[in-house]
């Protein structure tokens, strides 16, 4: 007996995939155009100019028989995902004002309603129109009055007739979130009242992400513990939904963060970062035994094409050069000259300076302890750098550390053996010289002292003699 859900008789071969793919590449380029707006703005760069995004005409039969379409020709154009991970680590990056961030492009769509859209409701309507906005957002829009019928505000129920001008002013703008003030102990290595430095744990988020719900959104994060500690005594700068920060450091990777308890203290903060006038060093142990005693890794980096949590150097550059893996990059003669303006989801400058501490050679394998600095604070900057060498971070799963290390008997790392160790600036109000260490966490030490336990001696090498020639 055929299913209930099987297609009518004839029209089994019949597939939505086109009608999937229009929306889909309709949403992309949405949020692509919104993207490069933003980081637009960021950047202190002129906007884009952005194309109006092309309403959906496939409308969806009543009689639930699937799509009906009408006699345009849908058109649409491929362009790569630039959308950001909703669930990606924060990366170490400065902190721009709000008021920088919230700099965006209002855009204006108009279209005329197709016939076959009768009797739906406005709101159902634009959620099938305008595919990158929810049902839910669409709502938003009609009572913001961003949305015009024949030239006259409307509302959510009004039914659709067919053949009507519709417009759409901007995008919808849902009230942000503030965070909320939590009691979660921080270790505070200093504070005056211009600024704090705290020991971040592993496992914690410096704020919230935009892409989680409501209430992950608000809760747990570093921005949580400060609100309760400082109460207002923060720096407004960064926004109603980061207080005070001023940079970020990866969810697996603890270490030394600053605060901003005023708003010079952060715009004065903000400005070393941009010069590189304060140094920030980290301790990784990677896989593998590093080559050189030091070395600087300069190679561009940008979010994966295929892998959205995942950054990469392989940015498809074909005047890209080294005279060898990990050095600095070489200019080829036929290379045209940089873009002065930035698109999104290009690659960025990145440089890390790595030196070696310590190389174990283990019954586990081998490994090697590195002191790291950074001049540029990309997303998963020494992580990717260190993976484009062959030597992943230990316990970074996402960049091919493998999960457990053999012949270990530590359980395995659940976080990245990735510690942002020393931090050496002038004090951003007073110019009073300041120099902070954070310890290794314990688990990181416990896991260094095992295989310290478990290295193999090396014989020592013989000399040679003329009558073994």
């Amino acid at each position: 007996m055929p299913s209930k859900n099987m297609l009518p008789k004839g029209k089994r071969r019949h597939s939505v995939k086109a009608d999937y793919r229009t929306q889909r590449d309709a949403a992309r380029d949405a949020e692509a155009a919104d993207l490069a707006a933003t980081e637009a703005a960021l950047y202190g760069e002129a906007a884009p100019e952005l194309k109006p995004a092309i309403p959906n005409t496939a409308v969806p039969d009543k009689r639930g028989k699937g799509y009906q379409k009408s006699g345009k020709r849908q058109q649409h154009t491929e362009v790569e995902d630039t959308r950001p991970p909703r669930d990606a680590d924060e990366d170490d990056e400065l902190i721009l004002p709000a008021e920088l961030s919230a700099q965006v492009v209002t855009r204006r769509r108009n279209w005329t309603a197709q016939p076959e859209a009768r009797g739906m409701r406005l709101d159902a309507y634009l959620a099938y129109a305008l595919p990158e906005i929810s049902r839910a957002r669409a709502q938003l829009l009609i009572e913001h009055n961003q949305v015009r019928v024949n030239g006259n505000p409307a509302k959510t129920k009004y039914k659709v007739q067919g053949n009507e001008q519709i417009v759409v002013e901007g995008d919808p703008q849902p009230a942000p979130l503030r965070a909320t003030p939590e009691d979660i102990p921080l270790n505070i290595v200093y504070e005056d009242r211009h600024m704090a430095v705290i020991d971040k744990p592993a496992g914690m988020m410096v704020h919230a992400g935009s892409g989680l719900t409501d209430d992950a959104r608000s809760s747990g994060t570093l921005v949580n513990a400060l609100l309760y500690h400082f109460k207002d005594k923060l720096s407004e700068v960064g926004g109603p939904l980061r207080p005070g920060i001023v940079h970020r450091l990866d969810k697996q990777t603890s270490g030394l963060i600053m605060v901003a308890k005023s708003d010079a203290a952060h715009r004065s903060l903000a400005e070393k970062f941009s010069e590189r006038s304060l140094e920030k060093r980290y301790i990784a142990l990677v896989h593998r035994n590093v080559k050189s005693d030091r070395g600087l890794i300069d190679l561009p980096i940008a979010r994966d094409r295929m892998r959205r949590t995942r950054m990469t150097t392989r940015v498809g550059n074909p005047y890209l050069t080294t005279a060898s893996h990990g050095t600095p990059a070489l200019r080829h003669p036929d290379e045209p000259e940089p873009r002065r303006e930035r698109r999104a989801n290009e690659a960025r400058p990145a440089r890390t300076h790595y030196t070696v501490l310590e190389r174990l050679h283990t019954a586990a394998g081998d490994f090697t302890l590195l002191d790291l600095k950074i001049e540029t604070g990309r997303t998963h900057q020494i992580r990717v750098h260190m993976q484009s060498l062959g030597h992943p971070v230990v316990g970074d799963t996402l960049y091919g550390a493998p999960a457990k290390i053999a012949g270990l008997k530590h359980a395995p790392l659940q976080r990245n053996f990735l510690h942002a160790a020393h931090l050496e600036l002038e004090h951003p109000i007073t110019g009073k010289p300041l120099e902070l260490d954070a310890p290794l966490p314990q688990e990181l030490a416990s896991l260094l002292e095992e295989l310290r336990a478990l290295e193999i001696p090396t014989a020592p090498s013989m000399p040679k003699h003329d009558e073994d020639w």
